[in-house]
């Protein structure tokens, strides 16, 4: 009997595939969870952090640093971690990394660090009272963190889609930009690929969780593609003409995979048949920079295995907390500023309430490593005022490399790109500004052996940095 690739990773992902996604499920509470929450009190902290991230947990650990008195509870929805940043390297078949290398046990983190965690799906927040309800109990607070992350607003780019329809994008077309089971679908997708299957990845417009990410998913999937001698392209519809460090990645597309990876510009989602596999969406030519109508045109586009990432906004959780929001499809939280703390993570609304990571109001880039910088200078924040004393995070600003970002790109060997971040007071908020340094300037690539090495160091030293 003859055995397809297909029907092969069928078999020999299941294991692997089921540790690495056991607790990581995102469900939303049902409705009646709230009633229970708001009739059971589970106590209260002096500090409670909305969210197990990379910004959360530096802000818990870092409290606890500063002052291993202080209550510090988090409450997080899975009940173990599962990293985003790096997770393109398990598409992309790099020695050694799989998703189990992406997985980690949070009570490890609790007992090195001393705070406490609460595995519930928060369901309300009276922030009068100063209350967190879960699905599990009323949580009560002096100060608030909020770090849920991002949300994906199908409904928003696609008003016309029922529940049902957008169940089954989740399913059948994972974005994979949040923790969980969508990584682990996304990672079967790709590794039950057969010859001549094409791979479509969406890039939506406005802000979304790591710019650079389905560039360097795009440059992976083509490295797994060409490893494993796959027949096939990959094919980015980018809603807007905007790639993050676009020359690096450009020029790694015409020396690595030229005619495999494909980017279009300017490409407009309408529709999607799951069942057929078709997309159907507009795009607009431009004549010059001048031309501000262009021509478009309806095309459709059949796939394989479609990664579709949708319009990227704040956890529900903001909204429920009723602090004010940019006015944009995403809903940033608003950040305070005053002449003594031009800025700040704590919230515009309430100066018991703080933000860090993707939801923050401040000018710099969605990543791991500005949620880490900021759960930092949050906790520092927070900190002073617990102390009665007062800090302004401008007092660390500018500061050099507040974001350093790798995209590996290549397996063999192992290259990437990578983009650094100035980070520095700009008004209200804190802005930034990004370069893209030649990696190898013998060569004169932006690429090179050593920014490989650079990212899987990162990672490690990232992991090391949250849960020793």
């Amino acid at each position: 009997m003859n055995i397809s690739r297909r029907d092969l990773f069928k078999f020999a992902g299941i294991s692997a595939a089921a540790a690495a996604v056991a607790g990581c499920s995102a469900t939303t509470a049902p409705v009646s969870m709230k009633n229970v929450a708001v009739n059971s009190k589970l106590g209260k902290h002096q500090v409670v952090i909305i969210g197990g991230g990379f910004g959360g947990m530096t802000v818990a650990k870092e409290l606890k640093k500063i002052d291993s008195k202080f209550d510090v509870l988090i409450i997080e929805k899975n009940d173990s971690f599962m990293s985003c940043p790096f997770s393109n390297c398990n598409l992309g078949g790099i020695e050694g990394v799989s998703l189990s290398t992406l997985t980690h046990d949070y009570s490890q983190a609790i007992e090195k660090n001393g705070y406490s965690m609460l595995t519930a799906v928060v369901t309300d927040i009276d922030r009068e009272n100063k209350i967190v309800h879960t699905s599990r109990g009323g949580v009560a607070y002096d100060i608030l963190v909020m770090a849920p992350g991002i949300d994906y607003n199908y409904k928003g780019q696609f008003p016309t889609w029922d529940a049902a329809k957008i169940a089954k994008a989740r399913r059948v077309a994972p974005a994979a930009l949040v923790p969980g089971g969508e990584h682990v679908a996304l990672d079967r997708l790709v590794k039950n690929m057969e010859d001549g299957d094409v791979v479509v990845i969406t890039v939506p417009k406005g802000k979304y969780r790591c710019p650079p990410a389905p560039f360097e998913r795009a440059s992976m999937i083509a490295n797994y593609m060409k490893k494993e001698g796959i027949k096939g392209k990959v094919i980015i519809l980018n809603e807007t003409a905007e790639i993050a460090k676009g020359a690096a990645f450009k020029e790694t597309w015409k020396d690595l995979y030229d005619g495999v990876v494909v980017h279009e510009d300017n490409c407009k989602i309408t529709d999607v048949d799951f069942d057929k596999k078709v997309i159907t969406y507009v795009q607009t030519v431009f004549k010059d920079k001048e031309d501000v109508t262009g021509v478009s045109t309806t095309k459709t586009l059949s796939y394989g295995v479609f990664n579709f990432i949708p319009h990227n906004m704040s956890n529900p959780v903001i909204e429920m907390s009723g602090v004010a929001t940019t006015p944009d499809g995403f809903k940033k939280v608003k950040m305070a500023t005053s002449a003594e703390k031009p800025v700040s993570f704590q919230t515009a609304t309430d100066a018991s309430v703080y933000a860090v990571g993707d939801v923050v109001g401040h000018a710099i880039p969605p990543s791991g490593q500005s949620a880490i910088w900021s759960g930092k200078e949050c906790a520092k924040e927070i900190a002073h005022v617990l102390h009665g004393k007062s800090y302004s995070v401008a007092s660390a600003l500018p500061f050099k490399s507040a974001n350093v970002c790798y995209s590996m790109v290549n397996g063999n060997p192992e290259e990437a790109i990578m983009v650094n971040h100035e980070f520095m007071v700009a008004g209200p908020v804190i802005g930034s500004k990004g370069s893209v340094p030649k990696g190898d300037e013998a060569a004169n690539k932006f690429r090179s052996k050593g920014l490989g090495k650079a990212t899987r160091d990162w990672y490690r030293g990232a992991m090391s940095d949250l849960f020793s």
